[in-house]
């Protein structure tokens, strides 16, 4: 629906970030920084003007992305069946689904080439837990109720050993991955970028909901290709244990967050929809170029055919 390319265009404001990579590199760097934990410090006032500075930014690229996308979204159902109806054949039909990339990555990747792109996709992770307790402020009580069953599970229901971060960052340590903003593709850091954007900005709780909901959609049939993958080249249950696990507990993650917090929402308050909307195919285009731009440099070897007559 959307190359890679549309997004180089957006949110080019500043000479301190001319293009695509520079912005991105730029907030990754400053959303690393700012949701570390911290101590009071004297240059609190430096602090505050590069926050300003950063969401200047920040919120110039959002809205110029909100712009690209508002055409998809125009005729978006307003009542609540309408919209999940509309909300779920993303699955099938949203941008970047089934992507070629996911059955190659199961059935004819290298180890090398898996782990280049585990990565990548490591090193754009922006902490689905955080971003979904970030999201959930204020929230009216059953949308908010959902967001915290979700949440407990990905703390392990109380568990260290089956909380998903953890078990994300066991699986980089066991295949000896050292993900950095620096050794990314800028592509992966916009996705993160995005999706940190909308949690922590509280006029954009609705995309925010919206994007975390088309990942529990869309991700099961991709990890599930992953963990194939992996399982194919003799990597061990162990280490390929968040893959599986997301594979299909996202289905019914997935289910829960489509009846008690996108259906509650529209029918409360209709003129959500769009925002719930623009959030889900943000975040699919975001994807979607991640996928074209992983392509492009793991079938550069392998299909140079394809990619030369491009």
């Amino acid at each position: 629906m959307f190359g890679g390319e549309r997004l180089s265009r957006l949110g080019l404001f500043s000479p301190e970030f001319p293009d695509a990579e520079a912005l991105h590199r730029g907030l990754a760097h400053w959303n690393h920084r700012r949701l570390a934990v911290a101590t009071p410090h004297a240059g609190w006032r430096a602090e505050i003007a590069e926050e300003a500075r950063m969401k200047r930014l920040e919120s110039a690229f959002i809205e110029d992305f909100r712009a690209l996308v508002a055409p998809l979204v125009a005729a978006v159902p307003r009542d609540a069946a309408g919209f999940i109806a509309w909300f779920e054949a993303l699955k099938m039909s949203g941008p970047g689904q089934w992507d070629p990339l996911f059955a190659w990555l199961e059935g004819e990747a290298s180890l090398e080439d898996l782990r280049w792109f585990l990565t990548q996709e490591a090193a754009g992770e922006a902490g689905f837990d955080d971003l979904v307790a970030m999201t959930q402020v204020k929230l009216p009580a059953q949308p908010k109720l959902e967001l915290a069953r979700n949440y407990w599970d990905e703390m392990g229901r109380g568990r260290a050993a089956g909380m998903h971060g953890p078990m994300l960052e066991r699986t980089t340590a066991t295949l000896g991955l050292t993900p950095a903003i620096d050794r990314t593709l800028w592509q992966s850091l916009a996705l993160a970028n995005t999706m940190t954007a909308f949690a922590t900005t509280r006029r954009y709780v609705y995309q925010s909901i919206g994007a975390l909901g088309v990942v529990e959609l869309t991700a099961p049939t991709r990890v599930a290709c992953v963990d194939a993958g992996l399982k194919r080249l003799g990597v061990p249950p162990q280490a390929r244990k968040y893959f599986a696990l997301h594979a299909t507990l996202d289905i019914e993650h997935s289910r829960a967050w489509n009846a008690e917090a996108l259906e509650p929402l529209v029918r409360e308050t209709p003129e959500c929809a769009p925002f719930l909307a623009e959030g889900a195919i943000m975040r699919l285009i975001c994807g979607e170029q991640c996928f074209e731009t992983y392509r492009a440099h793991l079938w550069a070897h392998v299909h140079p055919v394809v990619y030369a007559a491009e």
